[in-house]
């Protein structure tokens, strides 16, 4: 399945298949788009005492995230295809390692979910909240990142959506900037204690935004919906956006609504490619 690009093998195993096997290493080999199927992460659809149902992601080098947007967008739709849980109205309440999260999905005339709205916690732009240790208040702004051995110097904002972020607006085309390369350099940058999403952002107007991103323990995406939230937290903080934006990115368009306070919503569409096997 996919969010706009963003793509993951979903599975719902019982609870004897979950508990015997190795799910990172799954991971490693089911993301390799070589040797494997080929995805950006794994989703595990698990049982809930607290929500609806439980979502376990798993990043394409085998660490776990905390959030994944476009995942949960995918979850979603699986969960409610498939009809694993009753559900009023086509909502559905999900437990990540961010707390619970509010959905709700549009279903299309062949009765299928095709697009997903979901209701995040506030954008968090304490430095501390993405992992970054500073002096005195925190500022929320134009923080220095060095790169590596070399001269350069990344100004950026830093976001959490649950899960950290490095939002970066540059005057120059997304489309153009070297991001296989600086990319990684910033995600595991020292300045971060358990890594980073980086995001690098053209303002084309007030409500639109053009994003590219490298994504913690995947490397380029074609969409990240936390990044995409983080994106328009920060312009709206600066003043770039307004209410309402939609973030376009290599896979596809996200709409996201945030008036500077509160809940951030972000609603996207997703769409399931194929089903198969794993033999393990």
């Amino acid at each position: 399945m996919h969010g706009a690009g963003n793509d993951f093998f979903v599975t719902n195993p019982d609870a004897n298949t979950y508990a015997k096997h190795d799910w990172s290493r799954l991971a490693v080999e089911i993301c390799d788009r070589h040797l494997g199927v080929g995805a950006d992460g794994i989703i595990l659809v698990l049982p809930s005492e607290v929500a609806d149902m439980r979502m376990q992601i798993i990043n394409a080098d085998g660490s776990e995230p905390e959030m994944c947007v476009n995942g949960i967008r995918c979850f979603v739709k699986y969960c409610l295809d498939q009809k694993l849980c009753e559900i009023i109205d086509s909502s559905l309440t999900v437990e990540t390692l961010s707390g619970i999260v509010e959905t709700k999905a549009t279903v299309g005339t062949n009765g299928f979910v095709e697009y997903v709205r979901i209701e995040l916690a506030e954008p968090d732009f304490d430095p501390l909240s993405v992992g970054v240790e500073t002096d005195g208040i925190p500022p929320i702004q134009d923080i220095e990142i060095c790169i590596g051995d070399t001269d350069m110097i990344i100004n950026s904002d830093l976001v959490s959506m649950g899960n950290p972020h490095a939002v970066s607006f540059i005057e120059t085309k997304v489309a153009d900037y070297a991001l296989t390369s600086i990319g990684p350099l910033v995600e595991n940058n020292q300045l971060f204690a358990d890594r980073t999403n980086f995001e690098i952002v053209n303002v084309i107007d007030r409500s639109n935004l053009t994003v590219r991103v490298w994504e913690r323990g995947v490397g380029e995406t074609l969409a990240c919906g936390s990044g995409a939230c983080a994106v328009v937290a920060a312009a709206h903080t600066r003043g770039f956006v307004d209410n309402l934006v939609d973030v376009k990115l290599p896979g596809g368009t996200l709409n996201i609504e945030w008036d500077g306070e509160g809940a951030i919503i972000l609603t996207g569409p997703v769409t399931k490619v194929f089903e198969g096997g794993w033999e393990v």
